[in-house]
């Protein structure tokens, strides 16, 4: 199964993606760490990156898009991967859909974890990581709102949007996601 996982910061995007991921014994795939990993290597591509990431800002798409094509040539995803942090846009969910295309290989399902603002914030402001402070929360909110909802409409119009309530605690959200999959899933391989 391949999976994307979306969400704001604090949705719970990492938590279950490791759940997930361990689910269905197939690599989580964090953003964030390829992008630590390619910075410290100090490869081209991490140079690049690194003026992006210490600012806070998104990492350019001709960018990220070549991050996930070395990913997913390695030879752990061909049984299935589960992406978190990626895509962050429209543009980069097409693009992904036509990397996938070149690989052979097709999307499953996008989960968007659903979660209100006001959580979000609470959340973030929760775990204390030096770059969570409120001004810096408050932006990063921002950019999701403008650059990340759009991909919402992406999946939707493809059918392949699964949508599910992240106010919750992590072990109903985990449950609510594999019910959905597993219905979903059912109903797509289903004859008719």
């Amino acid at each position: 199964m391949r999976l994307v996982i979306l969400g704001g910061a604090g949705a719970g995007k990492g938590t279950q993606a490791r759940r997930l991921s361990t689910h269905l014994n197939v690599p989580s795939i964090s953003t964030g760490d390829i992008l630590r990993g390619a910075i410290a290597s100090g490869s081209e591509l991490g140079i690049q990156a690194q003026a992006y990431v210490e600012k806070g800002e998104l990492v350019p798409d001709p960018a990220m898009i070549e991050f996930m094509r070395l990913r997913l040539l390695l030879f752990d995803v061909a049984d299935g991967w589960l992406l978190d942090g990626y895509p962050r846009t429209a543009f980069q969910a097409e693009e992904l859909d036509f990397l996938l295309d070149d690989l052979g290989q097709h999307l499953d399902w996008a989960i968007w974890l659903d979660v209100s603002e006001s959580v979000l914030m609470s959340r973030s402001v929760a775990r204390s990581l030096p770059d969570d402070r409120p001004e810096i929360i408050k932006r990063r909110i921002q950019l999701f709102q403008e650059r990340t909802i759009p991909i919402l409409d992406y999946y939707e119009h493809r059918q392949r949007l699964l949508s599910i309530d992240g106010n919750q605690p992590p072990e109903k959200v985990q449950q609510d996601i594999l019910q959905k999959l597993e219905s979903r899933t059912f109903t797509r391989s289903s004859p008719g």
